[in-house]
């Protein structure tokens, strides 16, 4: 047991420390996309699991409309999935999003300076963790 917190901890460390490379400045950004490499999942009875976010159903892109507060997969993945969040906030330079759909809680905290995000969804028995960056989107033409 751990060994598996250890090796949960030095994969934290590790994305950690590489997204700052691809993070952006979100100040003022109606849309952003951010990116997700990688994914953790525990089980209640304290299994872990690291590995890309498409193992556990997780887009690799997802684009944030924060004007009509919906989660979705980018056209390109051939996806078509959108999820509405419920509450939104800034404080600081942190951006925060909550929302509950199809038996999951899920947040996110944005860095709006860097564009670093730590991503967590809870379902019964079961938590994913995951850490990426975001981007702002340009305006449409």
């Amino acid at each position: 047991m751990r060994s598996r917190f250890k090796q949960f901890v030095l994969v934290l460390i590790v994305l950690l420390a590489s997204t700052p490379l691809l993070a952006d400045d979100l100040a003022g950004s109606k849309t952003v996309i951010c990116s997700v490499a990688q994914a953790t999942r525990c089980y209640f009875d304290g299994d872990c699991m690291t590995g890309p976010p498409w193992n556990w159903g997780i887009p690799q892109f997802i684009l944030i409309d924060f004007d009509k507060k919906t989660l979705s997969t980018t056209k390109a993945s051939g996806e078509n999935r959108s999820t509405p969040f419920k509450n939104s906030e800034r404080d600081g330079n942190l951006i925060f999003l909550q929302g509950v759909e199809a038996g999951r809680a899920f947040s996110m905290v944005i860095d709006e300076e860097a564009g670093m995000a730590t991503f967590a969804v809870a379902a019964d028995g079961v938590s994913v963790a995951a850490f990426g960056a975001c981007t702002p989107m340009p305006a449409p033409k």
